[in-house]
């Protein structure tokens, strides 16, 4: 596709997270862990990818068709730059 090499998405560097920890004890701020294993298959792709048939998921009838993607998944390339979109825009809006 035309975005195929933007997969940015920001990963925070061990010295940010120090430093948050810092403030958050010196201000008396609650810290909470988010587990985010599976955020990759919440981001919404904004333009159509299809994918073949993966090996022991072919239709029987018609084997050479290809599926149309509605979410972005672990193997897709712009995973990480999907979810970055949808989480930035969702902490604009707060």
């Amino acid at each position: 596709g035309i975005d195929f090499d933007e997969t940015f998405a920001p990963v925070a560097k061990m010295k940010t997270v120090r430093i948050m920890i810092a403030l958050a004890t010196h201000f008396g701020w609650e810290i909470e862990q988010m587990d985010v294993k599976n955020a990759f298959l919440n981001g919404d792709l904004n333009e159509e990818v299809f994918m073949v048939q993966p090996p022991g998921f072919e239709h029987p009838n018609l084997p050479h068709n290809v599926y149309k993607l509605k979410k972005s998944f672990y193997g897709l390339k712009q995973k990480s730059h999907m979810w970055y979109s949808k989480i930035n825009s969702f902490f604009q809006i707060i």
